[in-house]
């Protein structure tokens, strides 16, 4: 299992110091709701299919609950206050999700191992969050607890919707990743406006993230810039995705009864360990590839908001996560919000 970087690193991460040093500057009235009762309801749906693809990352879900600002106590506010430094000012949120994502090759259609393609693997997890708003910026601690393999019911789920759409059920499952309980932690920070411009609610913004990613499923830094043109940019931070994707802070807060926008954004991460292709840590006979120590995602999508809903597109594509992959990654992403 070798990594082997594909991105030129300092040149990346240059940009992004400059762009955290500008939003340090950015806007100083950017201050939080001190009140926001509703909480915010996500599914987030990831496909291939969007690409008419079948291979690597195929599927992704996940349903979450993110809570509005009433008051918080326990361990959300432990983490807020000791992990996440949350200030007088800041508002406190905290949510819970479930999740489930499925990887196999490029040829599902062997029951043979394939030693130069992507392992047959699923996760399924479970996840708490904590998130802090204060001026201009979010800060993000998630825990996910779960486990990889046969338990994760990747086969059961692939093979039914197949059977559902009328296609082929993949034969490769008895090479999947074996039993393993995971254990993922996670911080991210955003920054918004980093420059915005404009008026009667219209405009654009850019914003930056960095984070960190640590545990037996993933280990990896990340950081990243979006770039959003449209109408009430403050109601969020951009939409939901399914980690290791780039995402946003699982919220909005409506103005008013209807507000879009469409946007674009590169994340780059240095991995130093992903389990759906390393293998696991505790055990040398996993099926495996040799993968990338340095991927990026490039997106673009739509964001619509009416009323107390929102809905978005996203398309992705991601760079070859392993020395055997021929071509990107290219996938779509839907996700359905309200507030209640």
């Amino acid at each position: 299992m070798s990594k082997k970087g594909s991105f030129p690193l300092s040149v990346f991460s240059l940009g992004l110091w400059f762009a955290f040093t500008l939003g340090a500057h950015a806007q100083d009235d950017g201050l939080p709701a001190a009140s926001d009762q509703s909480g915010t309801l996500t599914f987030v749906w990831e496909n291939d299919s969007f690409a008419d693809a079948d291979q690597n990352y195929t599927n992704g879900v996940r349903l979450a609950w993110l809570s509005g600002t009433s008051p918080t106590r326990g361990l959300s506010r432990f983490i807020a206050r000791r992990v996440l430094n949350a200030g007088d000012d800041a508002v406190i949120r905290r949510g819970i999700a479930v999740g489930h994502s499925l990887f196999t090759p490029n040829d599902t259609q062997t029951s043979a191992p394939l030693p130069d393609q992507h392992p047959y693997a699923a996760w399924l997890y479970g996840e708490y969050t904590a998130v802090v708003e204060q001026r201009n910026e979010i800060d993000q601690f998630t825990i996910q607890v779960g486990v990889v393999g046969p338990s994760a019911g990747g086969e059961w789920l692939q093979n039914e919707f197949h059977a559902l759409i009328g296609a082929s059920d993949a034969q490769g499952w008895d090479n999947q990743l074996d039993d393993e309980i995971g254990l993922v932690v996670s911080y991210d920070k955003r920054l918004r406006a980093l420059a915005s411009f404009g008026s009667n609610g219209l405009g654009a913004d850019l914003t930056p993230n960095v984070g960190a990613t640590l545990g037996n499923i993933h280990t990896n830094l990340h950081a990243g810039l979006t770039l959003r043109v449209g109408q009430d940019l403050e109601n969020d931070y951009g939409p939901p995705r399914v980690q290791p994707s780039l995402a946003g802070a699982g919220y909005f807060s409506p103005r008013d009864n209807f507000s879009w926008y469409v946007f674009a954004g590169i994340e780059g991460r240095a991995v130093a360990h992903n389990i759906f292709l390393d293998g696991s840590l505790f055990r040398e006979d996993d099926p495996s590839v040799s993968s990338n120590s340095f991927v990026t995602d490039v997106q673009t999508g739509l964001v619509v908001q009416f009323r107390r809903a929102q809905v978005a597109f996203t398309y992705v594509e991601r760079a070859e996560e392993f020395e055997e992959q021929t071509e990107p990654q290219r996938f779509g992403a839907v996700s359905i919000s309200t507030r209640f």
